[in-house]
């Protein structure tokens, strides 16, 4: 069996914690770990690392691999999206990879995720999965739900009412209104859909061929990075699972799911006996039903009530408890206003590691420099510039003008306008510089690379 991931998403509704540039899935709301190596985990044991495949945006490639090797699953696939096309371009570019680079025959099973839910426990939810590949055969399943509310936030699965492991489904049914979600919970055989699947290449394939041809061709998938642009923006549900005759469906029975998509669904995880939810230096007097979520100052809160603040380096969020669906609106604004904040984070991921913003305003920029064992910058010059680098831990070795040279702890460097210079950490440990860029003209766009 192989584990397909999905990690593409670029979802704005945890804004501004998730950012276009750093989604939801590398949010590390949930515990020490994101949201994606927790999801990565928690297939370790059932298979390897190596059977797992991971499906991203080009774009974030830099986290994954970040995220990879936190939890020491560097040995993962990583299948990079130019853009993203929904969920059945997507899976069906991972079949394409496991039948043409893993060498996998028609009768492997592959399991979908989507890669920022909660899960537990682990080893139950792994028995399911166990369980699940003895009824696959010729049928696509997902696994449903047990709804515990009338939940407007989520699409439904009807399934035929009997005892069986799996069940037959009926019909796949869009976010209701509360009115219509009642009569769901009312009935017993509605669930809600978590977005996981499971079946064999051959049985996918012949479902898309029979639904969805632009995907396939008489040989094969067309999908491959070169075409994916001319690939329809589709969903697994829209593409096959709303049409097929061979969807079954297995409840999730005693297992915890979340999608954590809102700061609503955060809240049903990490909220105490007060219905509060206090995460970084917070410092709360008789505050009940409040969400404070903090980055590195003080967050002090007095007789606050049914709230929500979510503080970061950049932007604060202020909101009524139950509204956070709504947060999506203020992101749209902001994109309509072409602000920065929808897309950009403070922190980055590049290949060489990553840089912080910690201050700006107009004439400089101050950052934190990360950058990895053996990485290295490309030899640049900046015409509108200057950069003055000091280095706080580890070694660094610099080119200025040709001239090479080895700086470390507490020792630094300038690098005036106008002037070649390359950046790289030929130790074994990541080295931390703070970089001040002063100048009339301070964007990422005054950059000329020599390699």
């Amino acid at each position: 069996m192989k584990i397909i991931i999905l990690a593409g998403g670029g979802g704005t509704r945890l804004f501004p914690l998730s950012r276009d540039c750093y989604p939801k899935q590398f949010l590390h709301v949930i515990g020490d770990k994101s949201l994606l190596a927790q999801t990565i985990e928690r297939f370790l044991g059932l298979v390897e690392a190596k059977d797992i495949i991971i499906v991203t945006n080009e774009r974030y490639i830099f986290q994954v691999q970040a995220e990879l090797k936190t939890i020491n699953a560097q040995e993962a696939h990583i299948i990079t999206e130019p853009m993203g096309k929904n969920t059945a371009p997507a899976i069906a570019l991972a079949q394409s990879y496991c039948q043409d680079v893993l060498q996998c025959d028609d009768d492997e099973i592959l399991f979908v995720s989507p890669s920022d839910h909660l899960i537990k426990p682990i080893d139950a939810f792994q028995d399911l999965i166990r369980n699940a590949q003895d009824v696959v055969k010729d049928n696509i399943v997902t696994l449903g739900i047990k709804p515990t509310k009338p939940e407007i936030g989520y699409g439904y699965i009807e399934a035929e009412k009997n005892n069986n492991l799996a069940k037959k489904v009926i019909s796949f049914k869009e976010k209701p209104d509360l009115v219509t979600a009642k009569e769901y919970i009312a009935s017993g055989n509605y669930y809600w859909n978590g977005g996981m699947f499971m079946f064999s290449i051959a049985t996918m394939q012949a479902e898309l061929t029979k639904y969805m041809p632009v995907i396939v061709t008489q040989n094969g998938y067309q999908y491959t990075v070169d075409n994916f642009e001319n690939m329809p923006d589709i969903s697994i549900d829209y593409a096959v699972a709303e049409k097929s005759q061979k969807m079954m469906m297995i409840p999730m029975e005693n297992i915890y799911w979340n999608d954590i998509g809102s700061f609503d669904a955060i809240a049903e995880v990490l909220s105490d006996e007060d219905k509060n939810v206090f995460k970084g230096d917070i410092l709360a007097e008789n505050c009940t039903d409040t969400m404070i979520i903090g980055d590195n100052r003080l967050i002090a809160g007095i007789d606050l009530e049914n709230l929500m603040i979510i503080d970061t380096p950049d932007a604060l969020l202020v909101a009524k408890k139950g509204e956070s669906q709504k947060v999506k609106n203020i992101v749209n604004k902001l994109k309509q206003n072409k602000r920065k904040e929808a897309k950009e984070n403070v922190t980055m991921y590049r290949s060489w590691g990553k840089y912080t913003l910690l201050t700006e305003s107009e004439g400089y920029r101050v950052r934190k420099i990360e950058m990895d064992p053996g990485a290295s910058l490309t030899m640049q010059m900046h015409y509108h510039r200057s950069e003055h680098w000091t280095v706080i831990s580890g070694t660094g070795k610099t080119i200025i003008n040709d001239r090479e040279s080895i700086f470390t702890e507490n020792q630094s460097t300038y690098i005036p306008m106008g002037v070649k210079h390359k950046l790289s950490n030929p130790g074994k440990i990541p080295l931390i510089i703070i970089e001040v860029q002063s100048g009339k003209y301070i964007n990422e766009d005054d950059i000329v690379i020599f390699e």
